[in-house]
C-alpha cells in the first residue's frame, strides 16, 4: 500500500489523526485546511493579554485514543492528570462536598462518594446507588434504549430535583451537552459506563496545563511534518469528485489535487456540500442531527478566590468553573472561566446581561470573590459545539464508509458510539484512516513520500498543486507558517 495518495479535508483532531495514522501507514498525504490554524473546534486565542481557550476541553482516563495522540505528537508534557477521580462539588451558602474514588475495583470504588454525599439526604443516596446499578444495566448499543430520554428515565427512578442536579447534571450535561430531559438514555448510559462504572480509574479527569493551540496546532504541525505530511492552511475544498480509480478534490480558489483515497473528517453539514450524491450521506443529516452550544465566561479576578483546579457548581446558574491563571499567563492576581453546556438561553443574553447574572452566582459560592475586583469579563460562545444527542439521534449517525469506496468520513459527529467529544472525534480518525488505507488502490506515480515530484520536476511542486496560488496557503515545517 505504500505511495497510495490520501487526502484528509479538515484539520480538526479527527484529520490530524487520520493523516498520521495515513501517513505512518506508508501514504502519501495532503491535509487541507480552510483555516489559519489546526485543531478544529479545540483551540487557543489572545485577549486582553490573556492566553484563552475557546472552551474547557477536559478528558478522561478511558480517553485512550487522544490520550495516544497526546504521545503521537509529543504533548503528553502538556496535560496533567488526576491520580485519582476528585471533584470538589459548591453550592450557594458555603456548603460543600467532594465526589472521590476509593482504590477498591469498579464499581465499588464510588460506594463511598455516594453514601458520604452531604449534598443529599440519606433515601436520596439510596435511590441514587440503585439507579446507578440499573443504569449499568443498559445496552447503550440497544435501539429501544437510545430512543428513551435520560429525564424520562430518571423520573421513572424516582430521581428528583435535587438528586438530578446535584449527580446527574453534574456528569450528564457537560459530557453530552445536553439537559438530562434532551439526551439519549443509550448515550448517558455509555458515558456512564465508560467512564464511571466499568474500571475505577476510567474517570480520573485530566486537562491541558498550555493553551490548547500549543498542543493541537502548533505540536501537530511538528508531528505531521516529521511523518511527511503536506500541510496546507487556508486552503477550502469546493468538490470531491470520482476520477478514474481515484478521486479529484476541487479547490474553492482554483486547481485540484488528484488521491486514492479521501478522508473529509469536516462538519456535517460542510461534508454534505462537498461529497457526490452518489456518496449516500444523507443530505439532512447535520439537521437531523442538531446542534447545541457551549458558553464560557472569561474573568479575571485581582485575588485569587478559588483554591482548586476547577469546581462543579450545584444549584446556581454557574456550572463548572475552571483555574486557567497559568496558562493563560496571567502574572497578577486569578483568571478562571466558566464554562456553560446546554447554553441555549446564554447564547442569546449580552455580555452586560451575562456578567449581571454570574459574578453575582459566583460570589455567592466562592466566598472571596465578594471582595474581589473583576478587572476583565469577556465571553465566548460556540453556537455549534456539538450536535445533539438525543432520543434516537445514533439512527443518523453516519458510518466511517460511504458508497463510494475510498471516499470515507471523520468526525465526532460519526457513528463513534461516543458523544461529540475529543475522544470521539480521535477515534473516528483512526476508522477513516484504517479505511481509507484498505480501499486506496493504486501508488502515487511519481510522487515522493513528502508530496514532492521525485524527478522531473525542477521546482519540486506537484502537478496537481500547480494551479494552486502559493498565496493561498504555505507547507508547514516545525516553527509553523
Amino acid at each position: 500500500m505504500n505511495g497510495a495518495r490520501v487526502v484528509v479535508i479538515g484539520g480538526g483532531l479527527a484529520g490530524i489523526t487520520a493523516a498520521l495514522e495515513c501517513a505512518d501507514r506508508g501514504a502519501t498525504v495532503t491535509l487541507l485546511e480552510a483555516r489559519g490554524r489546526l485543531g478544529g473546534a479545540a483551540y487557543s486565542f489572545t485577549r486582553h493579554g490573556i492566553h484563552a481557550d475557546n472552551g474547557q476541553h477536559v478528558f478522561l482516563r478511558c480517553c485512550t485514543g487522544y490520550r495516544e495522540l497526546l504521545d503521537r505528537i509529543g504533548a503528553a508534557e502538556c496535560v496533567t492528570m488526576q491520580s485519582q477521580l476528585e471533584i470538589a462539588v459548591l453550592s450557594p451558602g458555603g456548603r460543600g462536598a467532594w465526589l472521590r474514588r476509593s482504590s477498591l475495583p469498579a464499581p465499588f470504588h464510588l460506594v463511598g462518594a455516594i453514601a458520604r454525599y452531604p449534598l443529599l439526604s440519606p433515601r436520596q443516596r439510596l435511590s441514587v446507588a440503585r439507579a446507578i446499578f440499573k443504569l449499568s444495566r443498559l445496552d447503550p448499543d440497544a435501539a429501544d434504549v437510545d430512543q428513551r430520554s435520560f429525564g424520562d428515565w430518571l423520573r421513572e427512578q424516582r430521581q428528583d430535583v435535587q438528586a438530578r442536579e446535584a449527580v446527574w447534571s453534574l456528569i450528564e450535561r457537560p459530557t453530552l451537552n445536553l439537559k438530562p430531559e434532551d439526551a439519549s438514555l443509550a448515550q448517558v448510559a455509555q458515558v456512564f459506563q465508560t467512564g464511571l462504572l466499568q474500571d475505577a480509574v476510567a474517570g480520573d479527569i485530566g486537562h491541558a496545563r498550555v493553551p490548547l493551540s500549543k498542543i493541537h496546532d502548533d505540536a501537530s504541525r511538528r508531528a505531521l511534518a516529521s511523518a511527511g505530511v503536506t500541510v496546507l492552511l487556508r486552503h477550502a475544498a469546493a468538490a470531491i469528485e470520482p476520477a478514474g480509480d481515484g478521486y479529484r478534490v476541487a479547490m474553492s480558489a482554483s486547481g485540484a489535487f488528484e488521491a486514492d483515497a479521501v478522508v473529509l473528517a469536516v462538519p456535517p453539514e460542510r461534508a454534505v456540500g462537498l461529497v457526490p450524491s452518489s456518496a449516500g450521506l444523507d443530505p439532512e443529516v447535520g439537521a437531523r442531527l442538531g446542534r447545541s452550544p457551549i458558553v464560557n465566561l472569561h474573568i479575571v479576578y485581582d485575588r485569587p478566590v478559588l483554591d482548586v483546579p476547577f469546581v462543579a457548581v450545584v444549584g446556581s446558574p454557574v456550572q463548572w468553573v475552571f483555574d486557567r491563571t497559568q496558562s493563560g499567563g496571567l502574572e497578577a492576581g486569578q483568571y478562571l472561566v466558566v464554562s456553560l453546556s446546554a447554553a441555549d438561553d446564554e447564547c442569546n443574553a449580552t455580555v452586560q446581561e451575562l456578567q449581571a447574572r454570574f459574578l453575582p452566582a459566583m460570589a455567592a459560592v466562592l466566598p472571596a470573590a465578594r471582595a474581589a475586583t473583576v478587572s476583565t469579563f469577556f465571553v465566548t460562545r460556540e453556537h455549534s459545539a456539538t450536535f445533539r444527542a438525543g432520543p434516537g439521534t445514533r439512527a443518523w449517525r453516519p458510518e466511517t464508509r460511504t458508497r463510494l469506496p475510498g471516499l470515507v468520513l471523520a468526525g465526532a459527529w460519526t457513528d463513534t458510539g461516543w458523544p461529540a467529544t475529543m475522544e470521539g472525534a480521535v477515534r473516528s480518525g483512526h476508522a477513516a484512516a484504517r479505511e481509507a488505507m484498505q480501499i486506496a488502490r493504486r501508488p502515487a506515480a511519481g510522487l515522493s513520500a513528502h508530496g514532492q515530484r521525485a524527478e522531473g520536476d525542477a521546482e519540486g511542486t506537484p502537478e496537481a498543486l500547480r494551479a494552486v496560488p502559493a498565496a493561498a496557503g504555505t507547507r508547514l515545517s516545525e516553527g509553523g507558517p
